[in-house]
């Protein structure tokens, strides 16, 4: 278990033999690997909740014990969520392309593919630093350009998690960039296209 706690921050600077090493996939090495993947899903969804709660507090009737209590919960079940649906279309997508690895290695492999998700939360405080409750409501401090750049840095781990889940997906299934990249794509795709057309009904 302590390994893959090291391999957690591995991932960063040597993903590909983080990735590898989830070939394995008993359920023994499963269990060596529950917690820190719990761990991950859970920063992540809170990453994302507070990435969207930029109009929290414009409800009069909330306050921060409301915000630290919806990051919190809020964040495990939007995590959670995430998890097994996002990794559900990655292992179906994956499968088509000729994968014969199992849903929760895909689970797996999308988890330590989000760390710099969860790493995210690091410019949280500099941004409350800054900006205080003005980051949670409609029109304030942060509407400028330093809490443009802060959300320009915020896009940067998006974008590192999704280069992560490409060399995740080539890894550990042995595949050549193309193949890697379209897989990617088209699982990430599905639900970007589906959220769209949720927002538009």
């Amino acid at each position: 278990m302590r390994d893959w706690w090291l391999r957690t921050l591995l991932v960063l600077q040597h993903p590909r033999a983080v990735f590898v090493a989830l070939r394995e996939d008993s359920k023994e090495a499963a269990a060596d690997r529950a917690e820190p993947i719990l761990l991950i899903v859970w920063l992540t969804g809170m990453a994302a909740v507070l990435a969207d709660a930029t109009t929290y507090l414009n409800d009069p009737t909330r306050d921060r014990v409301d915000l630290l209590l919806w990051v919190f919960i809020g964040g495990g079940i939007s995590g959670g969520f995430a998890f097994f649906v996002l990794g559900w279309i990655l292992h179906r997508v994956v499968r088509a392309f000729g994968s014969q690895g199992t849903f929760r290695r895909s689970r797996h492999v999308l988890a330590f593919a989000s760390v710099p998700l969860a790493l995210s939360l690091v410019v949280w405080p500099l941004k409350l630093a800054l900006y205080g409750e003005d980051w949670f409501r409609s029109g304030g401090r942060d509407s400028g350009a330093g809490g443009v750049a802060l959300n320009i840095v915020a896009a940067g781990f998006v974008v590192w998690s999704v280069a992560l889940l490409v060399v995740g997906v080539r890894s550990v299934h042995g595949w050549a960039w193309r193949r890697a990249v379209a897989a990617t794509a088209i699982a990430l795709a599905l639900p970007v296209a589906a959220s769209a057309v949720l927002a538009v009904y």
